[in-house]
């Protein structure tokens, strides 16, 4: 899955996230979706996320849960 459809995210939701400093090279972060920021059911470039450490960004992909 590729983090456009906000059914897809879910607080909980292990994810990767382009922040918006990162856009032109495409290094992505790992993290904890904490709360959905978009509001509509799909984005383009992904549905913007805070993480649980408080950064913020675009959902990339979504990660399988840790074991």
């Amino acid at each position: 899955m590729d983090g456009r459809r906000r059914d897809d995210v879910k607080p909980g939701t292990h994810v990767m996230i382009v922040l918006k400093e990162d856009q032109r090279s495409g290094k992505l972060t790992p993290g904890v979706v904490k709360e959905l920021l978009t509001n509509s059911a799909f984005h383009p470039h992904g549905i913007k996320v805070r993480l649980t450490n408080g950064l913020v960004g675009r959902v990339q992909q979504i990660l399988p849960p840790p074991h």
